[in-house]
């Protein structure tokens, strides 16, 4: 059954988690019993009752296998809607990055219990008959939130993102999130964006989610990278065209730096 606000639709089952038509939706997954097999960026996982998953760049997910006795509940949201219901909270930006390289949060009993409580309010948000709808499932979308980043930072902790860090890195990685990677693969590219220096970028990258911004641009390029080769109808010419490579020899050096093997190798 699904309910649907267009910026948030609550779907039972995962029918639609690869679906093209909600693929510009940021997905969150709860999953009450049963399992379900996938692949994350080409690797396999797999989902268990008290998984948690968020996903933002819903390309990255294929192959999902569930069982005969799986239940989850997932909740599509617009990355419009959710830049409108995230507190001002400057915790997001490292659960952002660290969930894009693992989407799974395995919660405890307690925090099992919580999840389920918001993504019941969600739901019933958006089924109840309120004259100010769209604002009481932004909240209860907020509340949400709110818990996700205390389940991430128990099992990410750190230091608290100073505001300005927070706001720099949130910029640089809306940018990564579009897609600037496929033709712009420069610091300096993002930095003058942000009308702040290469230098400056990289430091506040590494203070905040312990790596440099050489290493975002890189490590989304090479994701997206493995994910078209692996779709046997695009040639490595068109894959090397499409990021802006300047030669076919200098896209297979990237590829074999970052993979450890060459574009044709990685296919077979």
């Amino acid at each position: 059954m699904e309910y649907n606000l267009n910026n948030v639709i609550v779907e039972h089952g995962v029918d639609n988690l690869v679906s093209e038509s909600l693929m510009d939706y940021v997905v969150h997954v709860y999953v009450y019993e049963g399992t379900c097999s996938l692949k994350y960026h080409g690797e396999r996982m797999e989902l268990q009752a008290g998984h948690c998953m968020i996903v933002r760049v819903r390309s990255l997910v294929s192959d999902v296998q569930p069982s005969a006795n799986f239940k989850a509940t997932c909740i599509y949201i617009t990355p419009s809607f959710i830049e409108m219901s995230t507190p001002r909270n400057n915790y997001g930006v490292r659960g952002s990055l660290m969930l894009f390289i693992n989407p799974l949060m395995q919660l405890d009993e307690t925090e099992q219990v919580r999840c389920q409580r918001n993504f019941r309010e969600v739901e019933e948000r958006l089924l109840e008959d309120h004259p100010f709808k769209n604002d009481v499932v932004s909240c209860a979308c907020q509340a949400m939130f709110l818990d996700f980043f205390r389940f991430h930072r128990r099992l990410y902790p750190g230091d608290d993102v100073p505001f300005q860090g927070a706001s720099l890195m949130m910029g640089f990685l809306q940018m990564l999130f579009r897609g600037d990677y496929r033709q712009n693969r420069e610091v300096s590219y993002y930095a003058d964006a942000l009308c702040v220096t290469p230098k400056y970028l990289s430091e506040v990258s590494k203070k905040v989610s312990g790596h440099g911004a050489n290493y975002w641009i890189n490590r989304f390029t090479i994701i997206e990278i493995q994910r078209l080769l692996r779709n046997r109808a695009l040639t490595l010419t068109q894959i090397s065209d499409d990021f802006n490579f300047s030669s076919q020899a200098y896209f297979s050096r990237f590829v074999q730096k970052y993979l450890g093997t060459s574009p044709s190798a990685y296919r077979e």
